[in-house]
This record gives structure tokens, C-alpha cells and sequence, in this order.
């Protein structure tokens, strides 16, 4: 198996700062954020970005600046959201883009989200996935359901995206595919040949899959966009969430990837010629 490559989702879109004190909200809390989680065996980052007062922002300026300090504080693959928040526009959602991050997400469908519906469209995938190639950032195809699959393999079709590719299933969403094993093994054996792949679990369906993924060769998402708590009423650090699949995948005999090894499995560029840009 390769090394298994932990991606911490740190902030989101969803939980409020009011709900845990460890929400890093500002760049300077996601540049120490990054830091604590790459010595705990992160080797990704996965960004999205807040106003002081907690609020979403896909403001360019914001994503430059977080950019910078998780880049003077760890070496960890970053990450950009494109889904951004509900409510955002496409152009909204693909503006941060332009600094051409190492990677970035692209979410492979409409789906319901709590009482809330996640809009992402064909057209819309089209927009984002071309940003993406303008700007030179791989993307990782977000799987919330089994049929954003096969919309990923309908736009490989058309000739816009190409296989293999890195693989994200975020599962337990209310109103998309529950976080079952049962479903994390459908969607594997439904991938392309050779893609890479990872499971996020939400809430209490984390570990379970995230062990489940060790197992199988995959890799792991974990952090407080998907996971306040670290036990049942006590509130998690997302150092402490990803130490926890470091300690169980040693536990395992599986390696944890390094920032660098986790480049290499992705095939990203080494650090030195993906730095930052700047607007």
C-alpha cells in the first residue's frame, strides 16, 4: 500500500465559531492549525476561508493571505475549496483559483445538504473544472453520491476531465449517502482504474471509515469541517483528529505519508515549484 496520505478538513462552511473554540477562523489560526497537524501526520490541507467574525468569504484577498501563513508554517499540500458555501455563486466559488493552489476540489453533483441543497450543476462543473485547467490546479472529485460518479465519468467523457484521478467520498451527509462501509466499498469498486482515493466521514461515521480506508489502501479525511467531537460531548482539536489516524494506522503497519511522499502519490510537483502566486 502506498503511505497513507491524511488530509485535515479544518474549518468548512457550516460550524460557527460559537459551536467549538477551536475553529480556526483567521490565517493566522490556519497557518498554526497547519503547523500542529503536519507534526501530527497531515500531509493536506483542505482550505476554506472565514471573515474575522467567523462569516464564509471567497474573497481572493483572504485565500492570499491564508495561503501565505499555511505556507510560512508547513509544508502541507493546500487544498482550495470550490464548493464554497451554500448561497455562493459559480464565479464566487472559482475566484480564489487564480492564486493556483496545489489542488483544489470539485464537487461532481447537486445534493441535498441538512434542510439546504448543494447546488452543482453540469454547467457549473464545466466553469469550475476549465478554471482549474486555466490555472494549472488538480482537482479532487467530491463524491457525496453514488450518482456524482458517474457525472465525473460523463465529463471524462466529454473530454474535460481525464482518469485516473484523486477521489474524495464525503459520506454521512443528511440527504446524500450514508456513512456506511457497506457504500464506502460500492463507491471504491465502482472507481476508474488506478485512481486514488479517500473517505471523509461525517460526525460519528469518521473513524469507523477512517479505519476502514487504512485497511483498504485508501487514504483519509479528517478534521472539524466534518467532525466536531473526538468522543461522545467532548470537542475535538483537528490535531488531535489526525493524530488519532496516525496512531491507528501505525497500530495497522501502514506508513503515514509525508507532505513530500503524498506529492508523489498524487503527482503534484515538489514544493519548491508549486509556491504560492500572488494577485
Amino acid at each position: 500500500m502506498d503511505p497513507l496520505i491524511i488530509t485535515v478538513a479544518a474549518v468548512g462552511a457550516e460550524i460557527m465559531p460559537e459551536q467549538t473554540p477551536h475553529l480556526p477562523v483567521t490565517p493566522e489560526q490556519l497557518g498554526e492549525t497547519a503547523a500542529a497537524c503536519e507534526a501530527a501526520g497531515a500531509a493536506m490541507i483542505h482550505v476554506h476561508c472565514r471573515n474575522d467574525d467567523g462569516t464564509n468569504t471567497s474573497d481572493v484577498g483572504r485565500f492570499e493571505t491564508a495561503y501565505a501563513a499555511i505556507r510560512a508554517r508547513s509544508d502541507l499540500i493546500v487544498q482550495f475549496t470550490t464548493g464554497g458555501a451554500i448561497g455562493m455563486s459559480a464565479t464566487e466559488r472559482a475566484s480564489p483559483l487564480r492564486l493556483r493552489p496545489e489542488m483544489a476540489t470539485l464537487t461532481c453533483g447537486t445534493v441535498n445538504f441538512g434542510d439546504e441543497v448543494f447546488q452543482n450543476d453540469l454547467p457549473l462543473m464545466r466553469g469550475i473544472l476549465a478554471a482549474m485547467h486555466e490555472h494549472g490546479v488538480r482537482p479532487e472529485l467530491e463524491i457525496f453520491d453514488a450518482g456524482h460518479l458517474a457525472n465525473a465519468k460523463r465529463l471524462a467523457q466529454e473530454g474535460l476531465l481525464n482518469f485516473p484521478q484523486h477521489v474524495d467520498f464525503v459520506l454521512g451527509v443528511p440527504g446524500a449517502l450514508e456513512g456506511t462501509v457497506r457504500n464506502l466499498a460500492f463507491l471504491v469498486d465502482s472507481l476508474p482504474e488506478r485512481c486514488t482515493w479517500s473517505v471523509a466521514g461525517i460526525g460519528r461515521a469518521q473513524l469507523p471509515l477512517a479505519v476502514v480506508a487504512i485497511a483498504m489502501g485508501g487514504h483519509v479525511r479528517v478534521g472539524l469541517e466534518d467532525n466536531l467531537y473526538y468522543s461522545k460531548g467532548r470537542l475535538a482539536r483537528n490535531d488531535e483528529l489526525v493524530a488519532r489516524v496516525a496512531r491507528v494506522a501505525g497500530e495497522l503497519g501502514r506508513p503515514v505519508a509525508t507532505p513530500a511522499q503524498a506529492r508523489h502519490t498524487l503527482g503534484l510537483a515538489p514544493l519548491q515549484t508549486a509556491a504560492p502566486a500572488s494577485v
